[in-house]
């Protein structure tokens, strides 16, 4: 097998195994919270939980993807691995609340492993099938998404929250030995620049294509995200109780991911041919589309029908993100790019379930629809227009 194929089947099975850890233990963080004895302010541990992480590692990004283009992205993959071994494990043992949030903010400072991963499957993979090796790589996260919740369910059930957190590490130890053994980094050129933080920021201002992509994905997942705090609302709206209503969203949010599963690497050859500015732009349309199509269905399997028909189409998107990426930037700079891609994904994250909880308390669950359609398709128009102001190639020798 060629090495990009090796590689990009190992890190494939990698990403899979890092996004069934994350999804098998962060679903189940307020139980745990109250197997603790944590009993006053419960919601609000959960948040400070959910976007500790987040926080540390935008912040922390920028700086870990500068150490890879100096050091290599090889390095810095099995480093976030073993990082993420030692962190579940330590969680398995905490004994109250303040312990776990020092190991969520630790583990969003030193994390890594996806962005890296994407970074070297970027970078070692031939022109003509990046497109294809970056979607393959949105459908390992999307399959550990989809994975992750079962399992640490499962083992929830059967031992208890501890076994989740304790097995969620041993599976990224595992994930992290294969890559030092079989994963090649051979078109690794180290950076000569330092590993300032502020320097990074200054190229990336300069290279306005790339620029453009940040904010795309800052834009895209804020806008995907106003709807995470009330899907499982909407569905209890639509007549299910409260027992049922998290299996039956739970389902509804695997149909994005199982279409994922199926379209992106189709969408993935597809770019490689017509390109990546094209393949955003449908998906951004065809996302904003399918989220206003969500507001009219009043029944379950309408609903859930038009959820995976979004998914086929939205699946493109953050892989041409990626992509977009790859063609803006020199490949010493690659790392630091794609951990600034990633700060962008998780500022992202972070406001949107603020806003979106916010609408659905003022206006209502189908305002937050409404919003998200809109502002997907303003993300849309933001794309178009940036793809006419830049100008082909003066990005890239920018950066």
């Amino acid at each position: 097998m060629e090495t990009w194929k090796k590689n990009l089947w190992i890190l494939w099975f990698g990403c899979f195994i890092v996004s069934s850890s994350f999804s098998m233990v962060i679903p189940f963080l307020s139980l745990f919270l109250i197997q603790l004895g944590v009993s006053s302010h419960l919601e609000l541990w959960s948040g400070i939980l959910f976007s500790s992480a987040f926080l540390a590692g935008a912040i922390s990004s920028p700086f870990w993807g500068a150490v890879s283009d100096k050091y290599g992205r090889k390095p810095m993959i099995i480093r976030a691995g073993i990082v993420l071994f030692v962190i579940y494990i330590l969680m398995a043992f905490v004994t109250n609340e303040y312990q776990l949030l020092a190991l969520r903010i630790l583990q969003g400072l030193l994390s890594g492993f996806i962005p890296g991963s994407i970074a070297l499957v970027g970078t070692n993979t031939p022109e003509k099938k990046v497109g294809y090796a970056l979607s393959m790589m949105s459908t390992a996260t999307a399959t550990g998404g989809i994975m992750g919740p079962m399992l640490g369910g499962v083992l929830s059930r059967i031992f208890d929250n501890r076994i989740a957190f304790a097995s969620a590490g041993v599976l990224c130890l595992i994930a992290t030995i294969l890559i030092i053994f079989w994963v090649k980094e051979d078109k690794f050129v180290p950076s000569k620049d330092s590993t300032s933080i502020i320097k990074t920021f200054g190229i990336a201002i300069h290279n306005r294509t790339l620029l453009a992509v940040l904010l795309l994905t800052m834009f895209t997942q804020f806008s995907v995200m106003t709807i995470e705090p009330v899907l499982s609302l909407y569905v209890v709206e639509l007549g299910f109780d409260a027992k049922n209503a998290s299996l039956v969203a739970g389902f509804a949010f695997s149909l994005v991911g199982v279409a994922s599963i199926l379209f992106a690497p189709r969408w993935g050859k597809y770019a490689d041919k017509v390109g990546f500015q094209k393949i955003l732009l449908i998906g951004l349309f065809a996302g904003g589309i399918g989220t206003l199509l969500q507001i009219p269905f009043q029944n379950i399997y309408w609903f859930s029908g038009i959820r995976f028909l979004y998914g086929c189409f939205f699946c493109a998107v953050f892989p041409a993100l990626n992509g977009l990426v790859v063609r803006s930037t020199e490949p010493d700079f690659r790392g630091r790019a794609f951990s600034l891609n990633q700060t962008a994904n998780q500022v992202g994250g972070m406001l949107g379930p603020l806003v979106g909880g916010a609408i659905s308390g003022v206006w209502g669950i189908h305002t937050v629809f409404g919003v998200t359609g809109i502002l997907l398709l303003a993300t849309m128009c933001l794309g178009f227009w940036t793809q006419r102001a830049s100008k082909p190639g003066s990005s890239a020798s920018a950066s």
